[in-house]
């Protein structure tokens, strides 16, 4: 459904993108998975027709993003990271607004908002602007579907929401498929990429892994081990300067590790760490995560 070949990107100096090339099947939820500054809303206007690329191309539905951007424009649904509809307007103007520019009505495609909307619909006369961040984001959705595209493109949706609504929208996304709908999503949270069928990882406008997200987790090379005492602060200085150290990155209340050998050995690490005033050590393996491979990839 979408294809993307050796799309280049710069902004003067900056190099945006660097030769991306991926694809989109019809109907998955794919997710393009990297921190602010990755190149993902670069990306996302150039599928989007609001950016030409400097080299190479990309297709949607068959159609060619350049060539054909009117008729893509039709056939696309687009959510951009910031909050763009018209908070002037409420809830319902908005809808009727975004349902007329593409000559449908609310009522025409209500069965696909229906699940989405009921949720803002008690208050559709509320001033756009005066909504919750979760409200927000489902009256942006709702306004993105509303015409029936075949492909839905959301930029960061989740960032700023509380975490219950996070979750309501990402069971709003799945549901959505089931719809014919082909989604592709951009996040700088990592624990929303095993939502995904597929993920691209993406630092710096380079592609560094696609994969599904059991298929990367299974391509970590190295053994994890966590580790924590209760001065966080002394114990990753202090494992950043072990001869053996490979990456060190801290994780929630523990210190995930591993060793330029790939042989980590706990009772020696625990011996130098106790040796550099580290008490109440805790050294145990652990199974890799997204973001473990993330920054292991990042350091290769």
């Amino acid at each position: 459904m979408i294809q993307i070949n050796s799309i280049s990107k710069s902004y003067g100096e900056v190099q945006a993108l660097d030769n991306v090339s991926l694809q989109v099947n019809k109907n998955e939820l794919f997710g393009l998975i990297g921190p602010d500054g990755a190149g993902k809303t670069t990306l996302f206007r150039i599928l989007t027709t609001l950016l030409l690329p400097d080299t190479g191309s990309a297709q949607l539905d068959g159609l060619n993003a350049v060539k054909d951007f009117k008729a893509i424009r039709n056939v696309i649904g687009y959510m951009p990271g910031r909050f763009s509809l018209y908070q002037d307007l409420s809830v319902e103007e908005n809808l009727n607004f975004f349902a007329t520019v593409f000559d449908t009505t609310i009522e025409e495609n209500y069965d696909l908002i229906a699940d989405i909307y009921k949720q803002i619909e008690p208050f559709k006369k509320r001033l756009a602007g005066r909504l919750s961040g979760g409200m927000k984001q489902k009256l942006a959705l709702s306004c993105a579907l509303i015409h029936k595209p075949k492909v839905l493109i959301l930029d960061e949706p989740t960032t700023g929401v509380d975490a219950v609504s996070r979750m309501e929208f990402w069971q709003m996304l799945k549901r959505l498929q089931g719809k014919d709908i082909t989604i592709l999503v951009s996040t700088p949270y990592m624990d929303e990429a095993s939502l995904c069928d597929r993920v691209a990882l993406i630092q710096n406008g380079n592609i560094m892994s696609i994969n599904t997200p059991d298929g990367i987790i299974e391509q970590f090379p190295k053994k994890l081990l966590a580790i924590t005492a209760p001065n966080k602060y002394k114990l990753i200085s202090d494992l950043r300067t072990y001869e053996n150290a490979g990456t060190v990155y801290p994780f929630g209340e523990y210190v995930h590790f591993t060793a330029k050998n790939n042989d980590p050995d706990s009772n020696e690490l625990k011996a130098y760490l106790s040796s550099k005033g580290n008490q109440e050590i805790e050294i145990e393996p652990t199974e890799a995560n997204i973001e473990d491979c993330f920054m292991q990839l990042m350091n290769e």
